[in-house]
């Protein structure tokens, strides 16, 4: 059902899976998918992938690149720019393999490439059908809801003083994603990244997730906005995910964003918070998306 895949991005080698259906004639309708910011595939995406390959879909999986099992320098760099062109070389790569149908090709993204997906359905018309689940989309915008009032300034001077040690020929400097202690440096405060996180770091002694990012990820971050792709998005159908209780990327931003879309287009709103969207939402998620994906591929 499933097969260890590697291909290459613009000079860096990304590895995953490519799931193929146990019935039926290939070549099948595929979709393409990767984690959001930070996370690696096996963390769920592994049962996404399931649930889409038992509807009659082949799944190409894949960690982000300098993340997982990909590869890329320095590690723990998230640069959603070349994420993007990522999901490009991930489609052509998929195009190529025999279980595909070239011609039948879907993403879907969540959180960071939540919104990253819809610029690639955007700018790249292989693309038949998307989904964007609990989507980021506007980085200045998500973090003045995001960051408390009070750690705003310190925030944007830890991003200059990094630029500065860049700029002076050093390395971008690291910073944790997440902590329980309030009083560490980390990048997404509160329990709720650190306990959707550590469910799979703590079942599995070789996981690859690192407690780290760039501070220069942090900055790119910042600068991340697909709101100009949305209007640019029909005639493919878009189907977004979003949460009632969502903290960490919220769903206002992606609702206003959502009615830019001319359409085909629907929404789905579960009840629950971010996370909620891959644990007990995740049957809601997954049967959502694989229905979206069956209709449309």
């Amino acid at each position: 059902m499933r097969r260890d895949i590697e291909f290459n991005a613009d000079g860096v080698k990304l590895r995953g899976w490519l799931y193929k259906p146990n019935k039926g004639k290939k070549p099948f309708p595929t979709v393409v998918m990767a984690h959001g910011f930070s996370g690696i595939k096996e963390m769920g995406l592994d049962l996404y992938a399931e649930v889409f390959a038992k509807a009659g879909l082949a799944v190409l999986v894949y960690d982000n690149r300098c993340l997982g099992s990909s590869g890329g320098q320095p590690r723990q760099d998230i640069d959603p720019t070349m994420q993007l062109r990522d999901y490009r070389s991930a489609i052509t790569f998929a195009q190529q393999q025999s279980e595909c149908d070239s011609n039948r090709i879907g993403v879907w993204g969540t959180s960071y490439t939540g919104g990253t997906v819809c610029a690639v359905a955007a700018l790249d018309r292989r693309v038949k059908a998307v989904v964007s689940q609990v989507p980021f989309m506007n980085g200045h915008r998500n973090l003045q809801q995001f960051l408390p009032i009070g750690l705003v300034q310190g925030f944007h001077e830890m991003l200059d003083e990094d630029r500065i040690r860049r700029v002076s020929g050093k390395k971008s400097a690291y910073v944790k994603m997440c902590s329980l202690d309030p009083n560490e440096p980390h990048v997404f405060p509160g329990e709720e990244t650190y306990n959707y996180i550590h469910q799979y770091v703590d079942a599995d002694p070789k996981c690859t997730w690192e407690n780290r990012v760039t501070i220069r990820s942090l900055e790119y971050m910042v600068e991340y906005d697909v709101t100009g792709y949305m209007k640019m998005i029909s005639p493919t159908p878009l189907m977004m995910i979003v949460s009632e209780v969502d903290t960490t990327t919220p769903s206002d931003i992606a609702l206003e964003l959502y009615h830019m879309v001319q359409g085909p287009k629907d929404l789905k709103v579960i009840s629950s918070n971010h996370y909620g969207a891959y644990t007990e939402k995740f049957k809601e998620t997954s049967a959502a998306a694989k229905d979206w994906f069956v209709r449309y591929l």
